[in-house]
């Protein structure tokens, strides 16, 4: 039976779950997950009933980034050179310009692109082994903007240069995170949070989303192209 990448869910009323389902790959970022992801987050956009979305890691690892073994691939490939970049640029897209609020629930690794995508949401809880940092900076470029727009421009600064990996304690200390929860509490946490958002009526949600992303598009689309 094939297991699916994705694994979605309603846990409460307005709230729609994306869970990232490669845990034997710590939720690695291929581009086969990254363009699922993009498509159900397309489809809930456009879903009256959905409020909030929660992304969540299968597995005890929220993402350790994007697939490595891909990059091998591409070097030799021209097409799927291609393909694995447009892939990455609509799903940070997606990310970014999601019309409602998104939620991370992370635990464990949140590593490269996987930090990004913690980064790219509205509001981030995690366990308390959770981790965050941009060990990518060792081979090639990190996405700078939207941490700068959470956390500011000397932390965000320093963590993009180092690479460095932060626990879940400074991640709060700093701002990134909003809360910390026991492994096993992280989820309810989440979704707890989540249904308070999916108090307001979803027009007002909309209104104040396209506030976030007004502010944050400001240079995340410049970040892209250098």
């Amino acid at each position: 039976m094939t297991v699916p990448l994705l694994v979605c869910d309603r846990p409460a009323p307005g709230v729609a779950r994306i869970r990232f389902n490669r845990p034997e790959k710590r939720n690695a970022l291929s581009t086969e997950l990254r363009d699922r992801t993009t498509d159900a987050l397309h489809a809930l956009g456009e879903d009256d009933a959905v409020k909030i979305v929660v992304l969540a890691g299968a597995g005890g690892s929220f993402s350790a980034g994007f697939d490595l073994e891909e990059f091998g691939i591409a070097a030799t490939d021209e097409a799927f050179h291609a393909r694995l970049w447009a892939s990455s640029d609509r799903y940070h897209q997606a990310l970014l310009r999601f019309p409602l609020p998104l939620l991370a629930a992370v635990d464990g690794a949140a590593l490269g692109g996987g930090f990004d995508t913690a980064v790219l949401c509205d509001v981030r809880v995690a366990s308390d082994r959770a981790s965050f940092g941009h060990p990518e900076i060792a081979f090639g470029d990190v996405v700078y903007a939207p941490l700068r727009e959470l956390i500011g421009g000397g932390p965000a600064r320093e963590l993009c240069l180092s690479g460095r990996r932060i626990d879940a304690a400074e991640a709060r200390a700093i701002g990134l995170i909003s809360s910390i929860h026991p492994p096993a509490e992280l989820d309810d946490a989440a979704v707890a949070l989540a249904g308070r958002i999916a108090r307001s009526p979803r027009e007002v949600l909309q209104r104040t989303k396209a506030k976030f992303v007004d502010r944050a598009d400001i240079a995340f689309r410049r970040t892209l192209e250098l």
